[in-house]
């Protein structure tokens, strides 16, 4: 309606120029007012005004004639015979059903939103290059290379981000698992009461805690240390190295492993170990050959709930780990990640038409499918011992 209001006579370049007209009419309609604008513009704010007041009074009549009508059917309906209960629990499972089917939506446009840019990243660079390419340089087509001088193609290959995605994430899980499961073994089947109920909550602080602190620390403190201990060793030990991304994301893992690993020891029914004791079995026989096997399929529950807050990763990676796109296996040098490089691509004034700017969606559908398939073997597994078990 804005637009119908625009002078017939005015000239306009493209859709930003759109934009940036309605943008200075909706300022004006709300008391902002810079420099001197036309006539023109003066009225459509007067328009605008006038068109949303004439809406708050729709609006608000039929939110009042709404609620009126519904209070009246409820009165209608409250009779000696009707069963109430049964009508909530109706009304209850609809809007359960509601979330439900809200969820299942967003995750489905989430989905197609990143496919179809994904696809128009395809049509200006070949899948195959992409998918093998070992060099990642994202600049706009027709930028100089740095030290150059001459202009070149930019390069988005994805195999150095996916080789540090995987290699951080290693390093976090060697850290999260083995410490987050053997903290759950303990406090489940160790722990007195009062040591569990003190260290457990304790344990869970290290999930509150947000991702930048965890940053900050690895770049401030862990970073350095590892580092002057490589000076030590004799090892080069890059300044932005993977081993103290992994190692902090690890520690922030922990309480995930744990947690989850904990809950799940402690369902295993209490005649299982009475059983095993009772054949003769130690505690640590008990726990090794019935209690882990028994709790396997949460255990690697918790273990993938683990990869994907790893391969998710951000913050940590951007201020630990740097940015350069690395291909190499080697956990002292610097790398980085999917994740990481996502957000360095849509950071700032951006164009959503140009390979830079799309291949983010590409990074982020390829991302999804390795997730998806990396948790589809998790779940055979955890389906198999589950159907040994039950």
């Amino acid at each position: 309606m804005l637009v119908g209001q625009f002078p017939s006579d005015l000239e306009i370049e493209g859709r930003q120029t759109v934009l940036i007209l309605l943008a200075q009419i909706k300022n004006i309609s709300n008391g902002i007012v810079v420099g001197q604008p036309d006539i023109w513009i003066l009225e459509s704010a007067e328009k605008l005004t006038s068109w949303q007041g004439i809406s708050n009074v729709i609006i608000s009549s039929l939110a009042a004639a709404i609620s009126f009508l519904g209070g009246l059917y409820g009165v209608s309906l409250i009779k000696p015979e009707f069963r109430a209960r049964n009508s909530v629990e109706v009304l209850l499972l609809a809007g359960l059903a509601v979330c439900s089917v809200i969820a299942i939506i967003t995750t489905i446009g989430i989905v197609f939103s990143v496919i179809f840019e994904s696809i128009r990243f395809f049509k200006l660079i070949p899948p195959l290059e992409f998918l093998s390419g070992t060099v990642w340089n994202p600049e706009f087509e027709g930028a100089a290379r740095a030290g150059s001088g001459q202009e070149g193609r930019a390069a988005y290959g994805s195999i150095p981000l996916f080789a540090g995605t995987f290699l951080i994430s290693i390093i976090a899980l060697s850290v999260s698992v083995p410490v987050g499961l053997l903290a759950a073994i303990y406090l489940s089947e160790y722990a007195t009461r009062r040591v569990r109920g003190t260290v457990k909550p304790l344990l869970e602080i290290l999930a509150g805690v947000p991702t930048v602190v965890y940053g900050f620390f690895a770049a401030l403190t862990i970073a350095p240390f590892f580092r002057e201990t490589g000076v030590l060793l004799g090892l080069d030990v890059a300044s932005e190295s993977a081993l103290a991304a992994g190692f902090v994301m690890g520690i922030m893992i922990i309480p995930f492993v744990s947690s989850l690993s904990d809950d799940v020891i402690n369902s295993v029914p209490q005649s299982l170990r009475d059983a095993a004791l009772g054949l003769g079995s130690t505690k640590s026989e008990t726990i090794k050959k019935v209690v882990l096997p028994a709790a396997l399929p949460g255990i690697v529950a918790s273990i993938i709930l683990a990869v994907s807050r790893a391969v998710g990763e951000t913050m940590i990676v951007v201020m630990a780990a740097g940015l350069a796109a690395n291909l190499t296996a080697n956990p002292l040098d610097a790398v980085t990640t999917v994740t990481a490089q996502i957000v360095t691509i849509l950071v700032g004034d951006q164009e959503f038409e140009s390979a830079k700017t799309l291949s983010a969606f590409a990074l982020a559908l390829t991302l999804i499918v390795i997730t998806l398939v990396l948790n589809f073997f998790a779940l055979q597994i955890v389906k198999k011992y589950r159907e040994q078990y039950e």
